[in-house]
C-alpha cells in the first residue's frame, strides 16, 4: 500500500531562474542540486515547514524525457499557464502576500475570502500558477 508522496514535479523553462524564484522569492530550501550527466541537473526544493516533500524543478527541453516536438509543446503550455498548478498554504496570507509581492512575485488575484478560506493566486517565473491559501480558524 502506498503510504506517502515524496516528490512532485513542476516543469520549468529555466532551472537557474526557477532556483532563484523558488529559493530567493518563495523562501524554499534546496534539498538536492546535483549534476545528472551532460547538460542535466537534478534540482529539488522544499517548503520550509515540509522538508519531506521535494518539488523537482524539471526543465522542459529536448532529451531523455521529451522529443523536440514534445518539448516545444510543453514549453508553450507552461508559458501560457495552462499546464499545471499547485496549492501552497501559509499562516498569515496578508503578510505573505505583501512579502512575496515586494520580492516581485506576480499575483493575478490578491487575497480574497472564499468559501474554503482566504486565497490569492500567483505565477512562477515559468508561467505555472499556484493558489496561496490560508484556512480560516
Amino acid at each position: 500500500m502506498i503510504s506517502r508522496m515524496s516528490h512532485v514535479c513542476v516543469y520549468v523553462l529555466d532551472q537557474n531562474s526557477a532556483y532563484d524564484f523558488y529559493v530567493n522569492k518563495l523562501g524554499f530550501k534546496v534539498a538536492t542540486d546535483a549534476p545528472m550527466g551532460p547538460d542535466a541537473r537534478w534540482l529539488t526544493v522544499t517548503p520550509p515547514d515540509q522538508p519531506e516533500l521535494e518539488i523537482t524543478l524539471m526543465p522542459v527541453k529536448e532529451g531523455m524525457m521529451f522529443s523536440k516536438e514534445a518539448a516545444e509543446q510543453m514549453r508553450s503550455l507552461v508559458q501560457k499557464g495552462t499546464f499545471g498548478f499547485g496549492v501552497f498554504e501559509c499562516r498569515d496570507i496578508y503578510a505573505t502576500y505583501e512579502e512575496l509581492k515586494a520580492k516581485g512575485v506576480e499575483f493575478s488575484k490578491p487575497p480574497r475570502k472564499e468559501f474554503y478560506g482566504i486565497e490569492a493566486l500567483f505565477k512562477d517565473d515559468s508561467g505555472n500558477w499556484f493558489s496561496l491559501g490560508q484556512k480560516e480558524a
